[in-house]
């Protein structure tokens, strides 16, 4: 089982987005993220998200908040935790990313882009300020298949 974070950088109505196209056999290849990666040895989840926000993006975090963690079950990828960030501001000089490329997408448009349907759901809860929350996710293939939000079955 992989740990992981994910961290959306906030400028009030945008996010800053991570569209995966660089690496081969990326599992979010083609797909728009925040930027995050996985745990190193010994790594807190904050941590990893300021370690991984650098290495993405150039940019260090000074305010941010730990929104919740994100259980993804897959019948291809395995199990993995993933610690959900956003952060609303930060210092460094931006960097382009090799993973992919990093853009600026307002709140209101990114369902409109190529995203997992689960990140829709995560994604609302961070928009509407849900209090620190535990996300159950479980796909077969790419199809979303049940949901469940701090222990209660939605789907």
């Amino acid at each position: 089982m992989k740990q992981t974070s994910l961290c959306y950088l906030d400028n009030g109505s945008q996010y800053l987005m991570l569209h995966r196209i660089t690496k081969k056999n990326d599992e979010n290849h083609d797909k728009w993220i925040g930027v995050g990666g996985k745990f190193q040895e010994g790594e807190s989840p904050e941590e990893c998200m300021a370690r991984e926000m650098l290495e993405e993006t150039g940019f260090s975090p000074i305010d941010w908040q730990y929104r919740g963690i994100v259980t993804f079950v897959s019948d291809i990828y395995g199990t993995e935790y993933m610690h959900l960030f956003t952060c609303t501001r930060w210092v460094g000089k931006a960097k382009p990313c090799n993973e992919g490329v990093l853009q600026w997408v307002d709140k209101d448009k990114i369902s409109e882009l190529n995203i997992w349907e689960g990140d829709t759901i995560f994604l609302n809860l961070l928009r509407f300020d849900e209090p620190f929350f535990s996300l159950k996710l479980s796909y077969s293939g790419d199809n979303l298949t049940a949901i469940s939000l701090n222990g209660i079955m939605i789907v």
